[in-house]
């Protein structure tokens, strides 16, 4: 089998979910690093909206098939569509059809809600260039009702997984988001259940290999950690 190949950067989340579900599938892949804007490698370039019109990262090439993916939604289910097979990712035949629509309307909160909610927070927190504490505190509001809502979900493993069957493709689409909450200012202290989460998901051997990879790129790029 051929390396897949994985288009991303470290500044942002998306890459990290595809990372890991690479890793949890146990799939070789290469990782193809790229930098914001037009420049040379720059995923404004010519070269990589070749890859990917939108020109955003992750993207990914599969020389075994022939496909070309983006947008990390679209990525993962091809992934576990095609390489999943054993369904240790994602709702097996022998799944009910309430667990598969569990399955959709979990990951769909993250990319459609909680993710977007959490990234305009770190945008008005960290990089805005002018000081706008009503767009601050309405993506702060936001944000602790989405971890309101998780918290309720959470409840039903105990703090182990966000679907109660155990983890899954799931809690791949929530890490690398969630894992922000102190670059985005956010007090979590309320919601135990989510710590218990984040904590056991920060212990996996997956997520601290990932962590190693992007901690050592960062440093011979001279970039800083969040």
């Amino acid at each position: 089998m051929k390396p897949l190949i994985l288009h991303g950067h470290h500044t942002g989340p998306n890459p990290y979910k595809v990372q890991l579900v690479l890793e949890n599938l146990n799939l070789p892949y290469d990782y193809k690093l790229w930098v914001l804007g037009d420049g040379e490698k720059g995923v404004k370039s010519a070269e990589f909206l070749k890859i990917n019109e939108n020109g955003r990262v992750p993207a990914l090439e599969d020389p075994n098939t022939g496909v070309v993916a983006w947008e990390s939604q679209a990525v993962i289910n091809y992934l576990l569509r095609f390489y999943d097979k054993s369904h240790s990712l994602s709702p097996g035949a022998e799944a009910s059809e309430q667990e598969r629509v569990d399955y959709d309307k979990w990951t769909a909160f993250l990319t459609t809600t909680f993710g977007p909610m959490m990234g305009q927070r770190n945008w008005y927190v960290n990089y805005n260039a002018v000081d706008n504490p009503d767009a601050r505190k309405r993506y702060e509001e936001q944000c602790l009702r989405c971890f309101d809502v998780l918290e309720g979900q959470l409840a039903k493993s105990d703090g182990k997984s966000i679907l109660p069957s155990g983890f899954s493709a799931v809690d791949c689409h929530y890490w690398p988001w969630l894992r922000q909450h102190d670059y985005a200012q956010l007090d979590v202290s309320k919601y135990p259940l989510f710590q218990k989460w984040f904590k056991s998901v920060g212990e996996r051997p997956e997520v601290k290999k990932i962590d190693d990879f992007i901690a050592k790129e960062k440093e011979a790029q001279g970039i800083k950690s969040m």
